[in-house]
Order: structure tokens, then sequence, then C-alpha cells
């Protein structure tokens, strides 16, 4: 049952993007303009190091911008619709599920013009593209969760800027040590893998909270 009331909703989901293509056109020229921006002002040369953290960010910034509609684009009136229709776990888990497909696609299009623009310092590609894939699954999750929790508010963005910092913090640094390494190379394979480990748990427990928590939220 639970299966099929996610299916549904992921459906429902999907034929909105759709229908609202606009959004995600607008979520990509952010991290395109982003990049490209970038780009002059480094003049395409740019460190590893540098070349690194600045992705991440700008991957993490359009990630806020992505997730922050989940629940904040959806009126009290359908919330209550919901609510007579189906369980909040599916709620949740379809809209984590759907913010993990949009993720993939925008991390997978931006990285791409992001290697179009800015040199390529990638030494270990199998490692980097974990990475990416855990990074955006680990955004999409934490930030699905803080934006139903903001969406109880009526500073939807601010509140969530201000929940999601704190508790993205740690996954952030994480990605950014492990994928460092996916750069330098050597042998640092063991221990990179065992950050890969910890993205992979870390992800785990905030679908588990979230699927635990968010009907105490849905009850309100």
């Amino acid at each position: 049952m639970l299966v099929k009331e996610i299916k549904l909703l992921l459906i429902k989901d999907l034929k909105l993007e759709l229908k609202q293509s606009y959004t995600i056109n607008s979520i990509l020229l952010y991290a395109f303009s982003t990049v490209f921006i970038s780009y002059l002002s480094l003049n395409g040369t740019i460190d590893a190091g540098t070349w690194n953290a600045l992705f991440w960010i700008i991957l993490l910034f359009t990630s806020i911008n992505a997730v922050v509609k989940s629940f904040v684009q959806e009126s009290p009136a359908r919330h209550l619709y919901y609510y007579t229709l189906t369980s909040p776990q599916a709620v949740i888990l379809s809209k984590i599920i759907y913010n993990s497909l949009l993720m993939l696609i925008i991390t997978t299009l931006s990285f791409a013009f992001y290697l179009f623009y800015l040199e390529n310092h990638v030494a270990n590609w199998g490692l980097y593209l974990v990475t990416l894939i855990a990074g955006s699954l680990g955004f999409a999750s934490l930030l699905t969760m803080v934006s139903a929790i903001s969406s109880r508010s009526n500073n939807n963005f601010g509140l969530m800027a201000i929940l999601s910092f704190p508790i993205i913090l740690p996954m952030l640094m994480t990605i950014i040590k492990v994928s460092k390494m996916a750069l330098i190379g050597g042998n640092y394979s063991a221990s990179a893998w065992n950050y890969i480990g910890v993205l992979a748990l870390l992800n785990l427990i905030v679908i588990i909270m979230a699927y635990l928590l968010f009907p105490y939220l849905w009850r309100d």
C-alpha cells in the first residue's frame, strides 16, 4: 500500500514539474550563470582545492533553491486533501525520491557545464562520481526534511536557510574532504571509501528521521 501511494505521489510531482518546466529551467540558469561568472572572474585558471570547494558551494545553493519549493508551492488546502487520501510517510518519502532524482539531473548538468568552462582537476573519476551521487542524494534528503519543517512558518525560505546550514555543514565538510581525495589521487582509497560509507550512513539517518518525525508535522 505504501509503495503504491509513493508511486502515485511521485507521478503527480513529475506531471506538475513537466507542466511548470520554467522552475527547473530557472534553477539550471542559476547554476550555469554562477559557473560562467566564476569562469570570467578566474579567467579559467584555478587550483584544485578552490575548484573543488567552489563547485560544492555552487551545488549547495542550487540545491536549496531546487528543494525549497517541495512543500512551499503547495497550499494548505492541498495538504489537507493529501491528509484525507494518503499517509504522511508516503508523502515525505515521495518528496525525497523526487528531489533526489531532480538533484541528480541538476548535478550532472552543472558538473558538465563546470568542466566545460573550468579545467578538469579530477584524478580518480570513480571516486569523484560516487561522491557526486552521494552528495546529491544527501542534499536532497536533508533539505527535503528541512523544507517540510520550514513550510509550517510564514518565512519559509529564511527559516530553511537558518535550519539547513548547521545541519548540512557536517555532510558538506565530509563531501569536500572525500572529493578532494579524488582530485589528488594516490593512496587514499581505503580512507576515501570509509568517508563514502559515512555519507551513506548520514543519508540513511536523515531518511529514517524524516520517516519518523514527519507524521507529527503532518498532524498540525
